[in-house]
């Protein structure tokens, strides 16, 4: 079974920092780029970042840029997004995505909550 499970979201104050981990099973991790998207309240989704299969090249979303870090250790297929000086406005579910032969599969996500 093809499956993509979040962990390491919770409730951080404004400047703290999280480390969300995304732990891939049921295909081929290596082989398949990677993003992280997230979907605050009331929002539609937000793309915040993209590593290629080889872990090589990244893309960050503006509203991330310089504070959010993606990262992947194919060896243990996870990934990983560090994301530092959070902002109230980081506070949303966020989701690991792939595509398998243009299928999305996407995580249950993880909520992390930035707020005094």
């Amino acid at each position: 079974e093809v499956q993509l499970v979040e962990s390491g979201g919770g409730l951080v104050q404004p400047g703290g920092s999280l480390r969300l981990s995304c732990a891939a099973s049921g295909f081929t991790f290596g082989s398949y780029d990677m993003n992280w998207v997230r979907q605050a309240p009331g929002k539609g989704p937000e793309w915040v970042s993209t590593i290629n299969s080889g872990g090589v090249t990244s893309y960050y979303a503006d509203s991330v840029k310089g504070r959010f870090t993606i990262s992947r250790d194919n060896a243990k297929n996870t990934l990983y997004l560090q994301m530092n000086s959070l902002k109230p406005e980081d506070t949303a579910v966020y989701y690991c995505i792939t595509y398998l032969s243009d299928r999305q599969i996407r995580g249950q996500g993880t909520q992390v909550t930035v707020s005094s």
